[in-house]
């Protein structure tokens, strides 16, 4: 394991029990955080995508003030619903971002996930072309995403322009030169894992799959990472790929740790459907007290597949508890399991 970061889902609620408790907390937190886990010697600040919901939406202003006030730290997603998205208007948001963080995005897009409402992208403007299903208007939009981020140029200038433009056809600005090979694709599925292989995107595995063979989350999981792998040196890419894995996990080493997840270190895996013909595995989460959690971590055979581990956090419980549960893993736990 070669980087460790954190993952939040950014959400708020007007409770008194939540340190998150509007908008504006979520995001300025989420930018707080990423300080915080860069202090720490994290190595990425990664952020859900959700629409419709009270959590962080609109990844790029959020991307770009993170890269503004850190300086080595990856900024990414994790992921973005490529079904909401004008790709073009995308690929511009994310080359300023990235230039604004120096070349540090890491930008995770997938087809989605269950929504808070029915068939939302509709509202954005987008509907599936005849004969596709939303699932495949999502890899459309992340094809011509990836497409435009070579930076090639594609459309006929005016004769008559308000301002001088370069020879030959325009490409979309800004262009930020290496992002295309920082993209990566959220799979929940082995098939899907084989696709971003060949289109050369990395890999983000979550703590949610599609349980096809109905062994442990982790083994399924780690299958998925090796097919992926597999069909990334069938495509003949010349550079290695970055595969990463979510998990919650928490180190037990104080009381607030206990009071909060305590119970957890008798979770298992759950089996459940994200839509009414999709059955999902859903992963464990595992809280321990320190040596008895790098054993449990080092019996995972997807950590031990990936470079990059994610780990969750429980953003309303506030920056500074959050800060110390990435610090109680990095300190106590990740050493023996091969980081840095």
């Amino acid at each position: 394991m070669k980087k460790i970061g954190f993952l939040s889902f950014g959400h708020w609620t007007p409770s008194p029990h939540s340190q998150t408790r509007s908008a504006a907390d979520a995001l300025l937190q989420s930018i707080d955080l990423a300080v915080a886990a860069e202090e720490l010697g994290a190595d990425g600040a990664y952020v859900r995508v959700h629409h419709f919901a009270r959590q962080l939406a609109s990844p790029f202003p959020l991307l770009a003030a993170i890269g503004a006030k850190t300086s080595r730290i990856e900024i990414g997603t994790a992921v973005i619903d490529m079904r909401y998205e004008n790709p073009l208007y995308m690929a511009e948001d994310a080359g300023a971002a990235d230039l604004i963080a120096g070349g540090r995005l890491q930008l995770g897009i997938s087809r989605g996930s269950p929504e808070q409402v029915i068939d939302g992208w509709r509202y954005f403007g987008y509907q599936p072309a005849e004969g596709q299903d939303d699932a495949e208007m999502g890899r459309r939009h992340a094809e011509v995403f990836l497409d435009v981020l070579q930076g090639k140029g594609f459309a006929k200038p005016n004769p008559r322009p308000m301002f001088p433009n370069p020879p030959g056809l325009l490409r979309l600005e800004p262009y930020s030169e290496g992002l295309r090979e920082r993209i990566w694709w959220g799979a929940a599925s082995n098939a899907t894992a084989v696709w971003a292989a060949k289109l050369g995107m990395n890999l983000q595995s979550s703590t949610l799959k599609t349980d096809e063979t109905g062994q442990p989350f982790h083994i399924q999981q780690a299958e998925q990472i090796r097919a992926y792998r597999a069909a990334w040196k069938e495509a003949g890419h010349t550079r290695e790929p970055r595969v990463s894995v979510s998990r919650s996990i928490f180190a037990l080493v104080d009381d607030r740790d206990r009071m909060y997840f305590g119970r957890e270190g008798d979770s298992q895996d759950s089996i459940g459907y994200i839509d009414p013909n999709t059955r999902a595995i859903f992963g464990r989460s595992y809280a321990a007290e320190p040596d008895a959690l790098i054993k449990q971590l080092a019996e995972d055979e997807a950590i031990a597949e990936a470079d990059t581990l994610l780990l969750t956090v429980p953003n309303q419980l506030g920056v500074d508890y959050n800060a110390h549960v990435i610090e109680a893993i990095l300190k106590h736990v990740a050493p023996a399991l091969g980081w840095r």
